[in-house]
């Protein structure tokens, strides 16, 4: 289970995002070793991680960036639009139009289950919107409440979580409050004491194939969430960021967050987020926000001081280049055989290198761009630091935690998007004796 995997045990585990814990390596769990053997294991991987450091590599496991094989995928949008026959509707190449164009809005509104006149489409970056809708909170309040600018602000923080989330409440100044993930989600008893207090004002949600759990929040613990009582200005920042990424034959549900807010009597309650960052050109693609008529009115009304109106031809281009939603979902499929390979190869060399010795977990998702590996307690900075002394980049340890502070000491993100399969092993190959460098110094 989730929760296991995350609490600090180490042991098989399954679920929605899936676990291995090297249960079918054939290599002697470091619990069991006598003395000599755990000296002699210590010794081999000194060996090994002396030559690693000699070999000059440098390789990055850091972001999950779309390699240039998947940018390739998209440079047909180079060439469009290839003509001067506008759509339907105001001229895209002039200002105006808030909402973003309708084609496009309409695509993405049929993938996300998303009404389109619910939907704004916006320029390259989802994180950009959210952080707009925090920055208006602040400045402005929701729902004809205070601005949250004007009193304590605290923000539920499921983790491990994304970082760049965690980012933006650091730096406006507001309070995380961490909460663990689960299988599901997150224990609802837990967060509805949480949002008893009324200074908790928002809720970070990767809802499908998290960042880096690879979660995926079920249906019955979202219904939950949304009719607990809490702020009338409390909000769910729903970053749909990996719903369209899936790697196997069995995606996970799509779910309608906003028809289900309304009939859980929230309709208020969700700020809906997406883009095609990693589906098209990671710096040149449409983001999306999707609310309620009364959230939608309230963010039109401070984002036309910001701008006069998106990249609408864009929008168009992105149109014209998917089609419709099926055009995006065969897309989808093209990614697909380029990223699940390096995600078996990251398995594949994790079992072999690790398993058995019963000293880290790690997930096997079924979408998404990462893998969480999780080390004995108090270890994940000094795998890092060792990896980092071998020309090997992670991911710091603690940055899927608020603040940076992982209380264990133990979870480490693995991004194999980027790299190529030629230098994705031995970057793995490395980080696996880095993990059992480290914990045979603890023992």
């Amino acid at each position: 289970m989730i929760l296991e995997f995350f609490g600090g045990r180490l042991g098989a585990t399954a679920g929605a995002g899936e676990h291995a814990s090297g249960e079918y390596g054939e290599h002697m769990r470091l619990s069991d070793m006598d003395a000599d053997q755990r000296a002699a294991l210590l010794a081999e991987q000194e060996r090994e991680h002396q030559e690693l450091c000699g070999r000059g590599l440098s390789l990055n496991l850091t972001r999950g960036k779309p390699s240039s094989e998947q940018l390739d995928l998209s440079n047909a949008l180079l060439e469009l639009p290839g003509s001067v026959d506008l759509p339907a509707g105001p001229d895209v190449r002039n200002y105006g139009g808030l909402d973003g164009l309708r084609e496009i809005r309409e695509i993405f509104g049929e993938l996300f289950m998303i009404d389109p006149d619910l939907l704004v489409a916006s320029d390259n970056a989802s994180l950009s919107l959210m952080h707009d809708c925090v920055t208006y909170a602040s400045l402005h309040g929701i729902a004809g409440q205070q601005p949250w600018s004007n009193q304590q602000v605290k923000f539920v923080c499921p983790v491990p979580g994304y970082d760049r989330h965690f980012a933006i409440t650091e730096h406006l100044g507001i309070e995380m409050i961490p909460i663990p993930l689960t299988d599901d989600g997150v224990n609802v008893e837990e967060l509805a004491a949480l949002l008893a207090d009324e200074q908790v004002k928002g809720m970070w949600v990767v809802p499908m194939y998290g960042n880096p759990s690879g979660t995926v929040w079920s249906r019955e613990v979202v219904e939950k969430i949304l009719a607990l009582p809490a702020a009338p200005d409390f909000r769910i920042f729903w970053d749909n960021a990996y719903g369209l990424h899936h790697l196997t034959d069995e995606p996970a549900e799509m779910l309608p967050i906003l028809d289900m807010a309304a009939a859980a009597g929230n309709p208020d309650r969700v700020f809906a987020f997406a883009s095609t960052s990693k589906i098209t050109f990671a710096g040149a693609g449409v983001s999306f926000f999707g609310s309620s008529k009364t959230n939608l009115d309230w963010y039109r009304g401070h984002t036309q001081f910001r701008t006069i109106g998106p990249d609408k031809i864009n929008h168009w281009r992105h149109a014209a280049f998917f089609g419709d939603a099926e055009g995006v979902r065969a897309h989808m499929r093209k990614h697909r055989e380029q990223l699940a390979p390096k995600f078996a190869l990251v398995d594949e060399v994790l079992s072999e290198r690790l398993g058995g010795y019963g000293v880290a977990e790690w997930t096997k998702p079924r979408g998404g761009y990462f893998v969480a590996l999780r080390v004995p307690n108090g270890t994940a900075s000094r795998v890092v630091a060792l990896a980092k002394e071998a020309g090997i980049a992670l991911t710091p340890a603690g940055a899927a935690h608020p603040l940076r502070h992982d209380p264990d000491d133990a979870v480490i993100r693995i991004a194999p998007s980027f790299p190529p399969m030629d230098e994705l092993r031995p970057a793995m190959e490395g980080v696996a004796t880095c993990v059992l460098l480290a914990a045979a110094e603890q023992l």
